[in-house]
C-alpha cells in the first residue's frame, strides 16, 4: 500500500508520466534520509539528486535550507506523507524529508596517496557494522583526514545506513575501496607513508609515546578480529589507547577518534 501510495504521489507530480516511467527514473539510484543527511549531500554537490520527497507539515531552518539547495540543484521536491517516507526509508527516522540520488561516489587510491607531506588516510580492515563506519566516516572528517581506504570484500560500504550514522560527513570524505588491505597498505608504504596499526596488544606503543609525524595511514581494524596478521606485518609501528578500567578494549570508532587527534595534536605542536 506504501509503495503504491508513494508512485502515484511522484505521478502526480511530473504530468504526462506514467507510473512505470517514473520509476524507472529512479532504478539505480539510493533513497538517503534525515533532515542533516539530504543537507549535506545536496551542499556537498557529489551526488546527482533525482529528487527530494518531504512530508508537506515538515518545516523548520533546515527545510527551507533543503529547499532552497534543492531548486539550485534542479532536484523537485516532491509531497510525500509519513507512510510513503516509511517505506522508502524502510522504517528509518527519516524526519520528513528522504532523496533519491546516484551511487556513492568512491574515488581512486592513488588520488588519496598523492595529497603531499600532510596527508593523513584512514584505513578500515574489514569494518562491517554501518554504524561504525559512519561515525569513522565522521570523525575523519571533522579531524580533516585526507580519506578513508576500506575492503570491497567483508566489509561494509558507503550505505545509507553509514552516510546517516555519518550525518551526512560521509557526502564530504573521500573514500576508496580497494581489494586487498594489505597490499594497499605496502603501496602506501612505498608512497611514503608511515603505516601505524591501532591494536590493543602488549607489543603495541602507547598512542602518546609514539612518533606520529609525516604522512600517516593510519589502520584501524574490524570489529571482531581486529587489525589482521598481513595488515599489521605490512605497519611500520602499532599504537595502543591505555585501558584503566575492567573492560578490555574500546569501540573501534572511538578508539580511532582518540588516535587521529592525537596524531593532530602532534602535527599542531611541531608546528608550534
Amino acid at each position: 500500500m506504501g509503495a503504491q501510495r508513494h508512485t502515484s504521489r511522484i505521478e502526480s507530480a511530473a504530468p504526462g508520466k506514467t507510473a512505470k516511467s517514473v520509476m524507472k527514473d529512479l532504478s539505480g539510484t539510493e533513497w538517503l534520509w534525515g533532515r542533516q543527511v539530504v543537507l549535506e549531500t545536496l551542499a556537498a554537490g557529489r551526488r546527482k539528486v533525482g529528487r527530494v520527497c518531504m512530508n508537506c507539515a515538515a518545516h523548520g531552518g533546515e527545510i527551507e535550507r533543503i529547499r532552497s539547495l534543492a531548486a539550485e540543484r534542479g532536484a523537485p521536491v516532491v509531497p510525500a506523507d509519513e507512510g510513503e517516507l516509511d517505506v522508502l526509508c524502510r522504517g528509518g527516522n527519516h524526519q520528513g524529508v528522504a532523496a533519491a540520488v546516484s551511487s556513492y561516489p568512491y574515488v581512486e587510491l592513488e588520488s588519496i596517496a598523492a595529497a603531499g607531506p600532510d596527508a593523513l588516510i584512514v584505513v578500515l580492515d574489514h569494518i562491517q557494522d554501518p554504524q561504525n563506519l559512519g561515525s569513522i566516516l565522521r570523525t575523519a572528517e571533522c579531524a580533516g583526514a585526507t580519506g578513508v581506504v576500506i575492503a570491497k570484500d567483508r566489509a561494509v560500504g558507503v550505505t545509507p545506513s553509514a552516510v546517516r550514522a555519518s550525518a551526512g560527513a560521509s557526502e564530504y570524505a573521500h573514500v576508496a575501496r580497494v581489494v586487498n588491505i594489505a597490499r594497499s597498505l605496502r603501496e602506501l608504504r612505498d608512497a611514503g607513508f608511515s603505516v601505524v596499526g591501532l591494536e590493543s596488544v602488549p607489543e603495541a606503543e602507547v598512542h602518546t609515546e609514539a612518533d606520529l609525524s609525516g604522512p600517516i595511514a593510519l589502520v584501524v581494524g574490524g570489529e571482531d578480529r581486529g587489525v589482521s596478521r598481513l595488515a599489521r606485518e605490512a605497519c611500520d609501528v602499532v599504537v595502543r589507547i591505555p585501558i584503566f578500567g575492567r573492560v578490555g578494549s574500546l569501540n573501534a570508532g572511538v578508539a580511532f577518534g582518540i588516535a587521529i587527534y592525537e596524531i593532530l595534536r602532534q602535527r599542531k605542536n611541531r608546528g608550534a
